[in-house]
């Protein structure tokens, strides 16, 4: 009879320590979702910040208003180099029309991995035009 009280006593605590397993389990699922979405909806503001950024520039770039000036002033001072190194490009390739572009390996520097590219900015319009685009439908906000 005292070793069926024991076998009992440990069969409720293996169960009690199984449920609570159960439990933790199901807590760090939950919370390994919410995080999963947190870093979703992060991604969501970055994208929006960026694309708020874009509109900015397409309509104040040339006229910018108080603490946007240093980071207007930024862009156009890269894409006015861009714009010469696309020049200088050009000649180059002028000069040697044999040269196979194919082999050159350009890599970003280690700084600049996580940050934007010119191809994030291809559809924002100069700062001269006349009216700004309105985003294309891949860059939209997706109603989920």
């Amino acid at each position: 009879m005292e070793f069926n009280k024991v076998l009992n006593n440990i069969m409720e605590k293996a169960t009690d320590l199984a449920q609570t397993g159960v439990v933790k389990s199901k807590q760090l699922a939950e919370i390994a979702k919410l995080k999963t979405s947190n870093m979703a909806e992060e991604d969501t503001i970055k994208k929006a910040y960026i694309e708020l950024g874009k509109l900015y520039y397409a309509e104040m770039g040339l006229a910018p208003e108080g603490a946007y000036v240093a980071a207007c002033e930024k862009i156009t001072a890269a894409r006015a180099a861009i714009e010469a190194n696309n020049d200088r490009i050009a000649e180059l390739r002028a000069e040697t029309p044999d040269l196979d572009e194919s082999e050159i390996q350009v890599q970003a520097p280690a700084e600049e991995a996580e940050t934007t590219t010119a191809e994030d900015f291809a559809d924002v319009p100069q700062a001269d035009s006349e009216e700004p685009q309105a985003p294309a439908e891949e860059d939209a906000p997706k109603a989920e």
